[in-house]
């Protein structure tokens, strides 16, 4: 492998913050859609966030995302020469 595991982990680690991100408003119920709001509270807070669901869908989504680009550049589909030709910046 062309990376160490520190590089990997750093790459897995931003991957799941921004899957993290994608996954949020999946599920969210608003008090205001509830019907149901405590005094003091923003009617668009969320009643139950599921975190930990989300977190569980993150890491399996991030480690599925992670393995499929593990094995492209494995195969030499993401080569920065590649990447370079298709976007048509010379090197």
């Amino acid at each position: 492998m062309a990376y160490t595991l520190s590089t990997g982990f750093a790459i897995y680690f931003v991957l799941w913050w921004i899957v993290l991100f994608l996954t949020l408003p999946f599920g969210i119920r608003s008090q205001h859609e509830d019907g149901e709001s405590s005094p003091g509270t923003d009617p668009g807070a969320p009643v139950a966030s599921q975190m930990g669901r989300k977190l569980i869908w993150t890491t399996v989504l991030s480690a599925v995302i992670f393995a499929v680009a593990v094995w492209a550049y494995n195969a030499g589909l993401l080569s920065v020469e590649r990447l370079s030709k298709l976007m048509g910046i010379p090197l």
